[in-house]
């Protein structure tokens, strides 16, 4: 198949508004003022021959594995897995377990970091976890350490407990989101349309936790480079970076070929499309996790539920159409989808990758 730009990209998948706001930093959708925007076709054409596809991402699961989880894996389809953070003496040891039978830890699930945490202690312990992170990566045979540097904020999702006083900071629902940041700092202007001065206190919280993690990944940079491994910043259920302009900025601040973007497909569907996350971030993917997002059009927060992949709002052959225009092939890993066994997981990502 030929490489499609992003042009073309855009059209075949009738995302020209889309294009448009990736063009002017406006956000999808929304036609520039002084530009016509002629509306898409409701009834696209067919592709005449089924798609074909020259980036070969790779599959995986995440576990903290053992020889006999990697040997189901393995039967069931999968080439590698993303690990918890091991001892590295452990770490070794379970790298030649996966080397033996054809399997590879692509990368090590460290998560949650506390930079912008007013106890010192606190920061001072995240970071010392995602140091032994990087570490066990290294014994592992890793390129990557997944890093969500900190939270602001209520936490999201269904269930999630109530926030404490420290946490209910007021934010835009997710559609309300329009963000102006400064191209210098990374500090938000805006974060809506019109008045943002109920967001004054948002606004002052995701600066200073752009700050710190600033602070906190650049001294994790050495030790990176040391070990060979990337430190891959995901943003998850934090209240940060939520539009993908954003959080490129903040990835790509650091100027580092030691920190890259961990992008998780069902984190942003609320605040963006799928498509629109892997045409923006581009080269600074290091790793993708797979996971599905089922929007509630009937929820007043614009919130929606995990659900297992293929089952919620992600329009996969979309997706799937854009790795190829960022030549992505990098590892596809799925997150949860726990109650489905290994060999359904890989049909339906077999199907991802297929385009369908």
């Amino acid at each position: 198949m030929k490489q499609m730009s992003r042009r073309e990209f855009v059209a075949a998948s009738g995302m020209i508004g889309t294009s448009l706001a990736l063009d002017v930093g406006l956000s999808a959708g929304q036609a520039p003022v002084g530009r016509g925007l002629s509306a898409p076709s409701q009834t696209p054409e067919m592709p005449a021959a089924p798609l074909t596809f020259k980036t070969r991402p790779r599959k995986a699961l995440i576990a903290r594995p053992t020889e006999d989880e990697l040997k189901q894996m393995k039967a069931a389809g999968f080439e590698g897995v993303e690990a918890r953070v091991l001892p590295p003496g452990e770490a070794a040891t379970m790298r030649k377990v996966a080397e033996g039978l054809g399997m590879r830890v692509h990368s090590v699930l460290y998560g949650w970091a506390e930079f912008n945490s007013p106890d010192k202690s606190e920061v001072d312990r995240t970071f010392a976890e995602a140091q032994d992170a990087l570490r066990s990566a290294e014994a592992f045979g890793a390129d990557a350490v997944l890093l969500v540097p900190c939270r602001i904020g209520p936490r999201g999702g269904r269930g999630a407990a109530a926030p404490s006083p420290a946490e209910n900071i007021r934010m835009p629902r997710p559609w309300e989101f329009q963000i102006e940041f400064d191209d210098r700092t990374g500090h938000l202007k805006k974060v809506v349309y019109g008045d943002n001065a109920p967001y004054a206190d948002y606004i002052k919280a995701h600066n200073h936790a752009t700050d710190a993690s600033t602070e906190w990944v650049k001294r994790l940079i050495p030790l990176a480079e040391k070990t060979k491994v990337v430190i891959a910043l995901e943003n998850v259920s934090n209240n940060l970076w939520v539009k993908p302009a954003i959080f490129r900025h903040f990835v790509r601040s650091f100027q580092s070929p030691w920190v890259k973007a961990y992008y998780d497909i069902g984190n942003h569907v609320r605040f963006a499309p799928p498509e629109e996350w892997i045409l923006t971030l581009g080269d600074l993917l290091a790793k993708i996790h797979v996971k599905d997002y089922l929007l509630d059009p009937a929820d007043p927060r614009g919130m929606g539920t995990s659900v297992n992949i293929r089952e919620g709002s992600v329009r996969w052959p979309v997706l799937r159409q854009a790795l190829e225009v960022v030549n992505y092939n990098g590892w596809m890993t799925i997150e949860s989808n726990g109650s489905i066994p290994f060999e359904e997981r890989n049909r339906r990502l077999d199907l991802i990758l297929a385009g369908k």
